[in-house]
């Protein structure tokens, strides 16, 4: 299986590949590579639908050169923990935040969402996370302002009485139904304007289809996550049962 850098050659297959509509598994298979290479390129680089071969050949090459003009990392930062591979765990730290951007997710708050998930305490202060990612407090502080709206992360006072920022088993539940209510109030406010266009307008029975087109799709999905929350706490490897209530204590 080849190593390294993916070649010009490389990307170029990936892109008819995409055009072609295979999946990434498979475009992996053909160039003998791991398909999370193939993902990690393609959503850095626009992606499935704004890959193009030239264009990211040149920014991997201005990325690689950035790399080798910074600062080397401090050789006193503690090793991994559980005998991590480093350059391996921020590979993959970098295709899951390449994934958020591409969920639509701004790229900063992907970031400081990848830092947390990926952490084994779930939880870091806004002057860990301006370590770990390098960048100013106030990004921090306007990442973690959207994250909270969007509810990915709650804040907890520690012992000292600093803010630490908290993504923990039940966070994408939360997340779900943040955006249920959301999805909820636009149905409210759709139909809203059927009242004031006149029910017989085409407006009308257009906003009308909205409405009943989300509320129907959010309807299913907040049964199906309050169905499948227990595999939130259930460990892997094990199958929760879902014949009965759900519990939630």
């Amino acid at each position: 299986m080849p190593g390294g850098r993916l070649t010009q050659q490389e990307r170029q297959e990936i892109a008819v590949g995409l055009a072609d509509g295979l999946a990434y598994a498979e475009i992996a298979r053909r160039l003998e590579r791991p398909t999370s290479t193939i993902t990690r390129e393609v959503m850095r680089n626009g992606g499935p639908t704004a890959y193009r071969a030239d264009l990211a050949h040149r920014a991997t090459e201005h990325r690689a050169h950035r790399r080798r003009q910074a600062a080397p990392r401090d050789p006193k930062r503690a090793p991994e923990a559980h005998g991590r591979d480093a350059e391996a765990v921020r590979e993959y730290e970098e295709l899951f935040t390449t994934v958020l951007i591409g969920s639509g997710m701004p790229k900063m708050m992907s970031r400081v969402m990848a830092c947390l998930t990926l952490t084994d305490s779930g939880s870091l202060t806004a002057s860990e996370l301006v370590e770990r990612l390098q960048v100013s407090p106030p990004s921090i502080s306007k990442a973690i302002a959207y994250l909270e709206s969007q509810g990915f992360v709650r804040r907890e006072r520690d012992e000292r009485r600093r803010d630490r920022y908290i993504v923990d088993d039940d966070i994408w539940y939360q997340s779900m139904m943040a955006s249920a209510r959301s999805t909820a109030h636009v149905v409210e406010i759709a139909r809203q304007g059927v009242g004031v266009l006149g029910p017989d307008t085409a407006a009308a029975a257009r906003l009308e289809n909205v409405a009943r087109f989300l509320d129907f799709v959010n309807e299913s999905l907040v049964r199906a996550a309050n169905q499948a929350r227990e595999v939130l706490y259930t460990k892997a490897g094990t199958t929760p049962d879902n014949s009965g209530p759900v519990s939630t204590e």
